[in-house]
């Protein structure tokens, strides 16, 4: 059962939508990802709501990213969980309203799409060992979809986003800080309180200038957004399908090359 492993609330016009499952790290499966997105556009749509604030419980983990157990030998299930982790990571991306995650430990997967897709981060100031971020799906053969090639391109450039999917390193809070990432980093025993409080900072301001401020954004870069997502769902059919040899790849990847110019 998963209804009570999403949790929802509305304070002080932030609604905040909250990962419970400290047990599993945080990791979210199909059933979690369809509430995380009826949430969101809850949200949304929601006139008493100005800000959208993400978090999870427990200290270890943000997130682990996806429940691999689902998947795990279940072509079904792999389409599925591709298919709500795509419409959850990219309607964050088009909501009207800014989104706030709160990280406080690891995340892996799509913990660190979800912190990608946000508009602003707050971080737990916490050791490397203590919180990171990895994205380890080429080394566990699982082929990087749902935003986990634009996100990392958008957020960080694409040098560093090559380094994060090729190396499968653990990347902590000084090179996140050198790179000008965290939008504030507070005490992990402040995080809930000054996170919450830095939402209702921004819901204070006037209702048309950030919600057109963040729609403009987005607009300015749409269609990129879109044809990235697509790209990326079709290069996971053909990665997951029945081999093929070396010529049928390289004619592959050229006619990518004029279908996404």
């Amino acid at each position: 059962m998963t209804e009570n492993l999403i949790l929802y609330e509305v304070k002080s016009k932030v609604a905040i939508i909250t990962i419970d499952r400290p047990d599993k790290a945080n990791a979210v499966n199909i059933e979690m990802l369809k509430q995380i997105h009826a949430h969101l556009l809850e949200a949304d749509e929601d006139e008493r709501v100005k800000i959208i604030l993400f978090k999870t419980t427990g200290q270890r983990f943000f997130s682990a990213g996806y429940d691999l157990k689902e998947v795990a030998g279940n072509p079904k299930n792999v389409k599925l969980i591709t298919k709500w982790g795509r419409k959850v990571n990219q309607t964050i991306l088009f909501l009207k309203k800014p989104v706030i995650s709160q990280i406080q430990g690891a995340a892996i997967g799509f913990g660190v799409l979800l912190m990608l897709a946000s508009d602003l981060t707050i971080f737990a100031d916490r050791p490397q060992e203590e919180l990171y971020i990895q994205l380890p799906e080429l080394f566990i053969n699982a082929f990087p979809q749902t935003g986990a090639t634009l996100m990392p391109l958008m957020a960080f450039g694409i040098k560093f986003a090559k380094n994060l999917l090729f190396s499968n390193r653990k990347v902590g809070l000084e090179e996140l800080k050198n790179i000008n990432f965290p939008t504030k980093i507070v005490p992990l025993e402040s995080l809930d309180k000054e996170a919450f409080e830095y939402a209702k900072e921004l819901a204070k301001l006037k209702m048309e200038f950030i919600f057109t401020e963040k729609s403009m954004l987005t607009i300015m870069n749409k269609a990129y957004i879109k044809s990235c997502l697509d790209l990326e769902d079709e290069c996971g059919a053909y990665a997951y399908g029945p081999k093929k040899p070396m010529s049928d790849l390289h004619d592959f990847i050229k006619d990518l090359y004029e279908k996404y110019p």
